[in-house]
């Protein structure tokens, strides 16, 4: 089994990612593939509403990234999308893929469980949480949930490492992306064993 995590952050390896890491490395643990796909810093562009998807089965624009993407969903069990969070909103370039993405390719999307993943300096994470999650709620994906909502806070890049909750909710998470794919395939096991409550207070 493998699962997807798109970073739709320009930086490669920002906060977005170290949360999106450490999703990966419990998903690991479980024994479940995972594959990293960075947006980058390249324009991105945008869904025009000329359907002709519906006629390709595909995008009309043939760029790289949208391609890179879609290939990688056809062996991909489950999709965790990580966005850096832009005036209380996922980053815009992310957002012109998947409007894109979830609009041409829904036969690769549906009910394959999903997540968002999303990274902010204090606050908007829940805007943009709602943002993401609203690609999988109408594309019959489940929604794969943590033990809070899936946000890790962090400014300056590697910030993201000092929010041992945030990154407890990021091993929780893959923990659960794990538990839900292996019950899809096998039917049945038991719920994951928790971690014992951080808190982090970032009032010193």
């Amino acid at each position: 089994m493998k699962v997807l995590l798109i970073n739709g952050s320009p930086r490669r390896e920002g906060n977005t990612y170290i949360a999106l890491s450490e999703v990966a490395k419990s998903l690991q643990k479980n024994g479940i593939d995972t594959e990293i796909i960075s947006i980058g810093v390249k324009a991105v562009q945008g869904c025009i509403n000329c359907n002709k998807c519906w006629e390709n089965g595909r995008c009309i624009f043939k760029d790289e990234l949208y391609n890179k993407v879609r290939e990688s969903l056809e062996t991909a069990d489950a999709l965790i999308v990580g966005s850096p969070t832009y005036y209380a909103g996922p980053n815009g370039s992310l957002c012109a893929l998947l409007d894109r993405l979830f609009y041409s390719s829904e036969p690769l999307l549906q009910n394959k469980p999903a997540a968002a993943v999303v990274v902010c300096r204090r606050g908007g994470a829940s805007a943009t949480f709602d943002r993401l999650n609203k690609y999988f709620m109408i594309s019959n994906m489940p929604v794969v949930t943590s033990q809070y909502w899936n946000s890790v806070h962090g400014s300056l890049p590697g910030e993201a490492t000092q929010d041992a909750e945030g990154l407890q909710t990021m091993r929780t998470l893959g923990n659960n992306m794990a538990w839900v794919l292996s019950n899809l395939k096998d039917g049945g096991h038991s719920i994951p064993e928790r971690e014992a409550w951080q808190m982090t207070s970032f009032i010193r």
